[in-house]
């Protein structure tokens, strides 16, 4: 049986369970870098964040997403999410990640992952997790590949974004028998 509302935590990190009150946290993570008006990610703004958290706690409720509020010191600086999760299958996809301008380039995207993948492949007994981000996102296809994934090729007009784009993305993976070296090179970087 999966827990939908786990909590993940580290001495530095908390992925918490996203709720309808972390509404006014969400925003100003989101302010930090004006995140919402970024072309190749969805970061719930002003006018979108009411119907962002309606569609995650709507997910969880389904049992096709576990969505999260990343936390560092007690503060929201972001979100991520498990989704399309396929318990016959024992597959699900990391994303909706992002973080608020001040804490890119640091320790936080790294530990997130890692929690989310030894969570994934050690609680959830994963076979794959994959992620998937947008051709044009070279800061994030760059992350995904520094995690240890494999990239398998691009999914062509993938989603429609909220500007009217087609999304062209790439898909990246991890499988199970992957897991034991890309958790000891995570565990490494950390330190």
């Amino acid at each position: 049986m999966i827990d939908f509302r786990p909590v993940l935590t580290s001495q530095r990190l908390r992925l918490a369970p996203l709720e309808t009150t972390h509404r006014e946290a969400l925003l100003a993570a989101a302010a930090d870098g004006e995140l919402w008006n970024l072309r190749f990610t969805v970061v719930p703004g002003p006018d979108t964040v009411d119907g962002y958290i309606e569609t995650a706690v709507q997910g969880r409720a389904a049992g096709t997403v576990i969505p999260f509020v990343t936390e560092v010191d007690g503060r929201v600086v972001g979100s991520t999410r498990f989704w399309k999760i396929d318990p016959n299958n024992r597959t699900l996809e990391i994303g909706h990640t992002w973080l608020a301008a001040s804490q890119q380039r640091s320790f936080v995207n790294t530990e997130a992952k890692f929690l989310l993948l030894r969570h994934a492949f050690e609680e959830l007994a994963c076979i794959r997790v994959q992620f998937m981000t947008d051709e044009i996102n070279a800061a994030s296809r760059a992350a995904i590949l520094r995690l240890g994934a494999i990239e398998e090729g691009m999914i062509r007009h993938e989603r429609i974004m909220p500007d009217g784009r087609l999304r062209n993305s790439m898909l990246y993976s991890i499988i199970d028998s992957e897991w034991p070296q890309v958790k000891a090179r995570l565990i490494e970087r950390l330190k």
